[in-house]
């Protein structure tokens, strides 16, 4: 599958990554891929859609953040890499 963009943004807690999804979510047209865990609690977001509307829905958590945000990003045009790592994740977890 092809995607527009992936959206990541990183957090501290599974508690505040529930946060920012559904902000996200509702900020613009945007679906949920997955997430991943780390060690500490970390926590990184995967979204996906068009350019814009990962944009829209990554910028709504950085300048109105529901919690403190670690780190964010925007992956236009993802590699077929990328998006093998991330569906792979979805599926670990049984998101896809």
């Amino acid at each position: 599958m092809t995607y527009g963009a992936f959206g990541l943004v990183e957090v501290l807690g599974s508690s505040n990554a529930i946060l920012v999804i559904d902000q996200m979510l509702k900020a613009s047209e945007v679906s949920f891929r997955t997430w991943h865990t780390k060690c500490g609690g970390h926590a990184t977001v995967f979204l996906s859609g068009d350019v814009a509307a990962v944009t829209a829905a990554v910028d709504s958590v950085k300048f109105n953040p529901p919690c403190e945000i670690i780190a964010s990003a925007v992956i236009s045009n993802p590699s077929e890499e990328t998006t093998r790592i991330v569906e792979e994740e979805a599926a670990k977890h049984h998101f896809a």
